[in-house]
């Protein structure tokens, strides 16, 4: 007689529990800024590629935990929510957080003084953009068009001015041209946020959707994306595998940004826009090796 395996209901429950584990893992990997900061650090250890600076683990490590420090403080700083299940995620957030503000103080101690003033120059954008100091309620974050802006100028200089002033290099041409393509760079990342949240920002926000509109913003993104890869031929320190690296990438950016919509997945933009920086170090680790 044949018989067939049959799905019971304890394995159908152990199954859901399983799939609602995992969920909650990848929710607070990107609710706690891991993600977000891997993406920082990826950008980092591409510049110290770039300019064949011996990686420096401690600035890594510091630029890693000052990335989760700064982004949940800006996220959670103020909020209160009297949902049960929220108070005890963020609960576990801030303890993560308060974490990541002693290692990061532990690596502070590695990094010498002139990086410590970049980065109290780039940490006070961070601080003027979620705090509200100008008013009670005012901060850059509040000021028309300037939130994109000011985000991917504090990722450029954090990920390029750094890494080659720790390493005591002096900023040439070179690292100038990093820096702009890692600032355009950071800009079409932020742009499938922007077309997300359109429906939720306030008009005075005036993001880049907002004025002109999804379509064009689509197109700005792409502009910004062949300025990267024609600022790559003005490096005189230029290499097969960086060019072939930021092509790959530029071509798979522009994909996403072309798929952004409104109404898209939930993970679309918070792990895989958010991931495309992780994916170019593994790219150019790979075209390097080869």
């Amino acid at each position: 007689m044949l018989t067939f395996p049959v799905s019971t209901t304890t394995e159908k429950q152990e199954e859901k529990l399983r799939m609602r584990l995992l969920k909650n893992v990848l929710d607070f990997y990107i609710n706690s800024s891991v993600h977000v900061a891997l993406a920082v650090t990826s950008f980092s250890f591409i510049t110290t590629l770039h300019f064949g600076i011996p990686v420096n683990w401690p600035l890594l490590g510091f630029i890693f935990f000052g990335s989760v420090l700064g982004y949940n403080l800006v996220k959670y700083a103020g909020i209160e929510n009297r949902q049960h299940r929220t108070r005890t995620r963020l609960k576990f957030i801030w303890i993560f957080t308060f974490l990541s503000l002693l290692f990061f103080l532990f690596f502070i101690f590695s990094l010498r003084e002139e990086s410590l003033w970049w980065t109290a120059f780039f940490g006070s954008f961070t601080v003027l953009y979620g705090l509200p100091l100008f008013s009670k309620r005012r901060n850059l974050r509040s000021i028309s068009g300037i939130k994109i802006f000011i985000i991917a100028f504090v990722w450029a200089g954090v990920t390029t001015i750094l890494p080659i002033v720790e390493a005591a290099l002096a900023i040439n041409q070179d690292v100038l041209i990093e820096f702009v393509q890692r600032f355009l760079f950071v800009l079409v990342l932020i742009l499938p946020f922007e077309i997300r949240d359109l429906k939720y920002d306030l008009e005075k926000l005036g993001t880049i959707p907002q004025r002109v509109g999804v379509t064009n913003t689509k197109i700005l993104g792409f502009t910004f994306l062949v300025l990267v890869v024609l600022l790559e031929f003005f490096k005189v320190g230029n290499s097969l595998a960086s060019l072939g690296s930021v092509t790959i990438i530029s071509v798979l950016t522009a994909v996403l940004v072309w798929k952004a919509r409104e109404n898209q997945a939930r993970y679309f933009a918070s792990f895989w826009v958010e991931g495309i920086p992780v994916l170019w170090l593994l790219v150019l680790l790979s075209l390097r090796c080869m």
